[in-house]
């Protein structure tokens, strides 16, 4: 963490644990109906670029059911018919759908295999065409490589966690490497991306979810890739990470949302 300022989160009261108890059930209530809906037709009739419009609409009022007010600062350097690899910054179950209506990119994500056996959530993230990932498998990265190359063929994005984990502190953790390999061999930019005011919404190892929050995306001005020498990839890692982490740093010192 770094030591410009301590995160603190006010203390929890038996009216937090009512109002959160109860955005959970507003928020259970609109995802079933919403993924299962889509779930159904991306795994029959309809791909899901054909879904993004209720896609955009489940991710909006999924960020609104968790009593946060939402916004967004995308640098002017973002190009919506580029495809890019969207690296953001790793904090709760709620990230994707912090971030998906920053942009109007349609964005394809990168999930363990694993988690396409979660009832509903899992279903549809796999009908969507979710590239799933098996942890510590050999020879995994030609067939992610294959999957995410034909999702860019398609004109779609890539979005991913570096730190391959959630926070545990509300700061920007280590970032692994893997996929800034991938993003060079493909030739995508990467789209940094800095979600902040997250963290007091929910925070890992507890379910409560605390409105009245802020969340605000920033997608900074792409960081090109391609020619990067396997030697560079370190610096690149460095680079995108210290964009992503002077935003989260700023916000806990209080110079921006």
């Amino acid at each position: 963490m770094s030591d410009d300022v301590s995160v603190e989160l006010d203390p929890v009261r038996k009216r937090d644990l009512l109002v959160s108890a109860a955005l959970w059930g507003a928020g259970v209530s609109w995802l079933v109906p919403m993924l299962g809906t889509m779930g159904v037709l991306n795994a029959t009739v309809l791909p899901s670029h054909r879904t993004e419009l209720l896609n955009r609409l489940y991710c909006k009022g999924q960020v609104a059911l968790t009593g946060s007010k939402w916004r967004a600062v995308v640098d002017p350097a973002v190009d919506p018919a580029t495809p890019y690899m969207f690296a953001q910054n790793h904090t709760n179950h709620f990230d994707h759908v912090a971030l998906y209506n920053a942009t109007p990119h349609f964005k394809q994500g990168l999930e363990l295999e694993s988690h396409f056996k979660i009832p509903v959530y899992g279903w549809f993230m796999k009908a969507r065409g979710t590239i799933g990932v098996r942890p510590g498998k050999q020879g995994q990265t030609p067939e992610i490589m294959e999957n995410m190359r034909a999702e860019i063929g398609r004109g779609h994005s890539i979005l991913a966690f570096p730190e391959g984990h959630r926070t545990l502190d509300g700061r920007v953790g280590p970032f692994r490497k893997g996929v800034f390999f991938i993003a060079r061999d493909l030739g995508l930019p990467i789209a940094p991306v800095a979600v902040t005011g997250m963290y007091r919404v929910m925070r890992k190892g507890s379910w409560l979810i605390r409105p009245g929050n802020t969340v605000t995306v920033y997608v900074d001005a792409p960081i090109e890739t391609k020619g990067v020498p396997d030697s560079g990839i370190d610096d690149l890692a460095d680079h995108v990470r210290s964009v992503i982490a002077g935003r989260v740093d700023a916000y806990w010192r209080g110079e921006i949302e």
